[in-house]
């Protein structure tokens, strides 16, 4: 992931809400925070299980 994309600042700002999940303790979330200055929503999870289709559902809903 580093050096990032050299366009994600324009892509992450041209979305309203950026949600970023996670399998830790939202390391990337706070980098694309600090890097992009973009309130990016994290979203971890640290049970050492991948997300669920409908956990990723549930929580976009929750943002729209």
């Amino acid at each position: 992931l580093n050096p990032f994309p050299s366009n994600l600042g324009e892509v992450l700002k041209s979305f309203e809400t950026v949600i970023i999940p996670e399998l830790n303790m939202g390391q990337l979330a706070l980098l694309i925070r600090a890097k992009f200055l973009v309130d990016a929503v994290s979203y971890s999870k640290i049970q050492g299980k991948p997300f669920k289709v409908t956990e990723l559902v549930k929580k976009i809903k929750e943002h729209l």
